[in-house]
C-alpha cells in the first residue's frame, strides 16, 4: 500500500512543530498565568498522551489534525484570555455585537472534537454493534463532558477570585454555561453528521496497515 502524507516522516515533525511553536508563544507574557496554565494544561496533557501512545495506537489523520486544531484554541485562549482575544474583539466591533465570542469557538470545539475521538475509540474497540447506539451515545458523553468542564469553571472561580473572571470569561453573559453546553453538544452532532463517512475511510486504510 503506497504512503499517504500522514505516513510520511515529515507530517507528524510537522505536527509537533506548530504544538510546541505555538505553546511556547503562548506562554510569552500571557494576559494572566494562572488563566494561562489552566487553559493549556488540558493540551499539555493531551500532547503527552499522543506521544505515548503513537507507536502502540497510532489514530487517524483527521483526529489527530482537530486534536492539534483544538489544543492551538486553548492556546490562544490562555495567552490572552478567552474574553480577549483581538480577532474576536474586531469580530465583535464589526457586527455590532457586545462580547468577545471566541469562548463560543472553544466550546464548539469542545464537543466537535472529542466525538470524532470517542468515535475512533468505539469502533476499534468494538465496544458498540450499533452505530445509531454508538452515536448516542458519544453525544451523551460530549455533552456530559462539557457538563463537568462547567462545574470544573465553577470550582476555580470559587477558589481564586482572581482568576475567576478570565477563565470563566462569562462576560457578564447571565447564559453562559447554558450556551457553552449547547454548543458543545452542537459541535459532537456536527462532528457526527459531516465527517463520519471521512472518518470511516481512514479508519479502513489505517487499519489495514
Amino acid at each position: 500500500m503506497g504512503k499517504t502524507w500522514w505516513t510520511t516522516w515529515w507530517a507528524p515533525v510537522l505536527w509537533v512543530l506548530t504544538f510546541l511553536g505555538v505553546l511556547v508563544w503562548s506562554g510569552i507574557q500571557p494576559k494572566d498565568q494562572l488563566t494561562w496554565f489552566l487553559e493549556v494544561s488540558p493540551a499539555i496533557v493531551g500532547f503527552a498522551l499522543l506521544v505515548l501512545t503513537y507507536r502502540r495506537f497510532p489514530l487517524t489523520p483527521l483526529v489527530y489534525l482537530l486534536i492539534l486544531i483544538h489544543a492551538v484554541i486553548l492556546m490562544v485562549g490562555g495567552h490572552y484570555t478567552y474574553a480577549e482575544v483581538p480577532l474576536f474583539d474586531a469580530l465583535r466591533d464589526l457586527l455590532g455585537g457586545d462580547r468577545n465570542n471566541y469562548d463560543k469557538l472553544g466550546h464548539l470545539a469542545q464537543g466537535f472534537v472529542p466525538a470524532l475521538i470517542a468515535r475512533e475509540l468505539m469502533l476499534r474497540l468494538g465496544v458498540f454493534s450499533s452505530r445509531r447506539w454508538m452515536n448516542f451515545f458519544i453525544i451523551c458523553f460530549c455533552l456530559a463532558f462539557s457538563a463537568l468542564y462547567e462545574l470544573i469553571e465553577w470550582w476555580v472561580a470559587l477558589l481564586s477570585d482572581e482568576a475567576a473572571e478570565s477563565f470563566l470569561g462569562t462576560q457578564g453573559y447571565v447564559w453562559d454555561t447554558q450556551s457553552d453546553m449547547a454548543l458543545a453538544l452542537l459541535g459532537a452532532i456536527l462532528a457526527l453528521g459531516l465527517l463520519a463517512r471521512s472518518h470511516d475511510g481512514q479508519l479502513e486504510r489505517l487499519l489495514r496497515r
